[in-house]
This record gives C-alpha cells, structure tokens and sequence, in this order.
C-alpha cells in the first residue's frame, strides 16, 4: 500500500466507481497533459488534423519540422511521491536534423540501437516549472523504438522535481495552471 492511499483525495481520484457528488465526474487514476506543438510553432494547432503543413514547415503528432529546425514528441515523466506512479507531461524537444532520420529508422526498423537520443531543449512551457531561460534536457529512447523518447532536465527545478518526485498537492496545481482543476471534485464524499 502507498502512503498517499491515507489521503482520501487519493483514493477518490483512483476510485473508478466514485463519481462527484456535485456534478457526477469521475476519475480511475492520474491523467496525463500533453502539447499539441512545440511552442514556437507560429501555424497553429494540428487539433483533430493528421498534420499541419505551412510551405516547408510540418507538424504531425510525433515530428516537427520548423524551418530548420527539427523536434520529437517525448515524454516527461515526475514520479508522485509516495506512490508507484507517475505523472507525464506530453512535450516536444528539439533534436540535431541528422538525428533525426536515426529516429526515424529505428521506429520503422523496430531496432532501438538506431537511436541513442542526445540532448535537446524542452520546447514546451511547463506550469509550475517557469523558467527564463531554456531548459537544457537529454532525450533518451525508449527501449521500444516504437514508444516516445523521455525528456529530463540537466539541472534546475524540473531536474529536481524529476529526481525527487512531486508531490500530489503539486500534481493537483499542475492540472489546475493546466485547466483541469480537479481539486473540488476530490473534496468530498
């Protein structure tokens, strides 16, 4: 059993046949929050779209090519303290245009040693983790070429965060600046 197990808001949020007594939502476990587009993409959104696709400039829901610039949907994962569990921001970190095509191939060869990851910048700005500066990351593969790269941080708050865990209150202000605030519908019974 998990420490956070003694958090009623824990349970709740884990209980799949709990539903809200104010509005009837209901919950089964940790969600994750994910970007559409790297944030410098000026084309907007891809939304229900395979892709978007501006002169030279493509997004589509994994790779993104920017001028000459090159990015990867990766994940970031933050372990939540005193749990087994963790949460994942789904973002894009940029990666060299010649890696690239290694990442490619590994995904379609299914051979993981096509692509040894390498470092990258977060393109993403994430909600509690405010930075002025970029944030500098190494993009690691998967052992499944076919699962997204994880981005972590070499060094600050996000760095921390990832080596320490958050937690649940943090993962709670992490969906409310993302729009989903949850935390009145965990309040009760």
């Amino acid at each position: 059993m998990s420490l956070l197990a003694l958090d009623a808001r824990w349970r709740r949020l884990h209980d799949e046949n709990r539903t809200c007594p104010c509005c009837g939502m209901g919950f089964s476990r940790i969600f994750d929050i994910g970007f559409d587009h790297p944030v410098m993409w000026p084309h907007g959104a891809r939304e229900n779209a395979t892709n978007v696709v501006n002169g030279d400039d493509i997004l589509t829901a994994d790779l993104c090519r920017l001028g000459e610039d090159r990015f990867i949907r990766c994940t970031l994962p933050l372990a939540i303290r005193g749990s087994d569990e963790q949460f994942q921001f789904g973002v894009w970190g940029s990666i060299q245009p010649d890696k690239i095509h290694d990442y490619i191939d590994a995904s379609e060869q299914n051979d993981p040693s096509l692509f040894q990851g390498g470092f990258s910048w977060l393109c993403n700005e994430l909600p509690l983790f405010d930075s002025a500066e970029p944030i500098a990351c190494d993009m690691r593969p998967d052992p499944d070429p076919r699962l997204r790269p994880a981005l972590f941080a070499q060094d600050g708050p996000l760095a921390e965060a990832q080596e320490n865990g958050i937690s649940f209150d943090m993962l709670l202000d992490i969906y409310a600046a993302c729009g989903q605030d949850i935390r009145p519908h965990l309040a009760q019974d």
